[in-house]
């Protein structure tokens, strides 16, 4: 039985401004990755642990040669450093990344929290939520935390 299109209650935007939306979602999806990257590499190493290209391949679930590429792009990128026979480091640039990222994703984590969310259903949706989210939206999100704390 074919499905039928939800009505749209609203006339579409402004081709320019619906254009953004598309055009900021496109920017988010190409720095998701690093962020991901750059936030699981601060992880690593404030539990106590070098970020070896083996632990970061093992939990973002991806094969060792996937890893030393972005980790190749990431040096480029000023993000992080390495050294033979070491872990992996992160640059003043790549720490302030993972601070950002790990804010945004704590934000969003408490805010679906507070709606009810469950924790393991709320970790692992900030986790693609986090990188889309915008700075207005975020606020709105801390303010509502509060008034529930």
């Amino acid at each position: 039985m074919p499905r039928r299109p939800v009505p749209r209650t609203d006339p579409l935007p402004d081709a320019d401004i619906h254009s953004e939306g598309f055009r900021q979602t496109r920017e988010a999806r190409r720095g998701a990755l690093i962020e991901d990257y750059v936030e699981l590499i601060a992880d690593l190493i404030e539990d106590g642990n070098e970020a070896r290209q083996v632990d970061i391949a093992a939990r973002l679930g991806v094969a060792q040669p996937t890893v030393a590429k972005m980790l190749a792009r990431l040096a480029a990128e000023g993000l992080v450093s390495r050294k033979p026979y070491r872990g992996v480091f992160l640059t003043e640039a790549g720490q302030k990344m993972a601070l950002e990222s790990r804010a945004r994703h704590q934000t969003v984590e408490a805010f679906l929290r507070c709606l009810g969310v469950s924790p393991e259903t709320a970790r692992i949706d900030a986790e693609g939520i986090e990188h889309h989210v915008s700075g207005e939206t975020l606020d709105a999100f801390r303010r509502f935390i509060a008034g529930k704390a």
